[in-house]
């Protein structure tokens, strides 16, 4: 139940590799399924979630483009590949009795709401899930610098980074088999060490902002609702 929740306001950040499902591209609308309705779940008992989705299921700027397009262009196409994503995720939400809007940091009336902190707030506040689409509206920041930005500025307890990978270890799992998993660890140490939970342009404004980051397995989307129960899910990231 709601006293139970312990945190009240949240920022789910959602890869959009993880939106492809086994496919690894475009959308598996039954993953997305699956985890509306713990969204919805999480939204009944209380909790006020805005989530952010990745765009590389369709496309990465700097991946795809390389040196063939100039960055720029490449990571706009990027920020346009959020926007569609976004839009799959609101579908699937309002499909499950979930209210919904999008927000983009880039203006496309026709089609969403354009970005404005305090509207949003007043949209978590009424029980709709906020999903922001293009990242931080700028070239080269990333998705999850675009999180941790809307984050701070909504003011939420914590960012849920649901990633293919269940927490954060001391090396990559899948090359070195004697990688050791963290329960907890500081932003200090992830840097230090290069571990790539997030770019460091992310993990340096997530630490300056004393906002702490779980990161889990979205494999099992029921980790979205233990981990806003207070459940030890997968690695904290803190100070």
């Amino acid at each position: 139940m709601a006293n139970e929740i312990k945190y009240k306001r949240v920022l789910l950040k959602v890869s959009g590799e993880a939106l492809a499902g086994d496919a690894h591209r475009g959308l598996d609308f039954k993953v997305i399924g699956q985890v509306c309705e713990v969204v919805k779940r999480c939204v009944e008992d209380g909790v006020q979630i805005g989530v952010v989705v990745g765009g590389g299921n369709f496309w990465r700027g700097l991946k795809d483009g390389g040196d063939r397009m100039q960055r720029v262009r490449a990571d706009h196409m990027g920020m346009l590949a959020t926007a569609i994503n976004a839009l799959a995720v609101c579908d699937a939400l309002e499909q499950h009795g979930v209210p919904a809007r999008v927000m983009t940091a880039i203006d496309m009336p026709r089609i969403a709401e354009p970005y404005v902190r305090d509207k949003a707030i007043r949209h978590l506040e009424k029980g709709r899930v906020v999903i922001f689409g293009c990242g931080t509206g700028n070239p080269f920041f990333s998705t999850d610098t675009g999180a941790v930005l809307k984050a701070v500025e909504i003011g939420a307890d914590a960012i849920l980074l649901a990633k293919n990978i269940d927490g954060v270890y001391s090396a990559d799992p899948n090359k070195d088999p004697a990688a050791v998993k963290f329960d907890r660890i500081s932003f200090d140490e992830v840097l230090a060490r290069r571990l790539g939970v997030m770019d460091s342009t992310a993990t340096s404004l997530a630490m300056d902002n004393h906002m702490p980051i779980l990161v889990f397995a979205l494999k099992d989307p029921e980790n979205i609702y233990r981990v806003v129960h207070g459940e030890n899910v997968g690695t904290l990231v803190t100070e």
